[in-house]
């Protein structure tokens, strides 16, 4: 079952939308129901500086008719209202490119991908922990237990297809 209460990552945007071209069918409906809970029944977790937002926008637009475009329309007409949308302040890094002083850095492994630390980064700074909804981006798979660590929790919508994914990306 799909968390209601979460951070949504931008693949998951992109894949309901058709626009990740490894997505199968099974995950890009996965996707689409997940968008379709949060804006029917759920509370979305962004970050206050609109990083997030601005992500969604420029890999799908506002207001198109898929579900990637009506989830964005929905953040839009929604991100001011506190029993909808929790605006999160996540500190950047200073002196540094990357990062957020809400999550730590990982003890040992993977180093995060510096567009997705923001996603991560409200996941850590809330004190509900929400987890981070992901549909096909496999580096997450390899994080599971680096965030884990960090108290981040990852929720797969195509955890077959991540996991093939995954272990073909690290020769496995």
């Amino acid at each position: 079952m799909t968390p209601l209460r979460c951070v949504i990552d931008t693949n998951v945007v992109a894949t309901a939308d058709g626009a990740n071209p490894e997505a199968g069918e099974r995950c890009r409906v996965a996707s689409a129901e997940a968008l379709h809970a949060v804006m029917r029944h759920g509370h979305l977790f962004v970050d206050n500086a609109g990083l997030i937002l601005d992500e969604y926008i420029g890999a799908v637009g506002a207001g198109q008719p898929e579900p990637g475009g009506a989830f964005v329309r929905w953040v839009l007409q929604n991100q001011w209202v506190a029993s909808r949308v929790s605006r999160v302040v996540i500190t950047p890094r200073t002196g540094t490119s990357t990062g957020f002083h809400e999550l730590p850095s990982p003890h040992s492994g993977p180093a995060y991908d510096p567009s997705d630390e923001k996603f991560l980064a409200v996941a850590a700074a809330h004190p509900e922990r929400p987890p981070v909804l992901q549909a096909l981006d496999s580096k997450w798979w390899g994080w599971q237990e680096s965030l884990a660590a960090c108290g981040v929790s990852i929720h797969f919508l195509c955890p077959d297809e991540i996991a093939k994914k995954h272990a073909e990306k690290m020769g496995a």
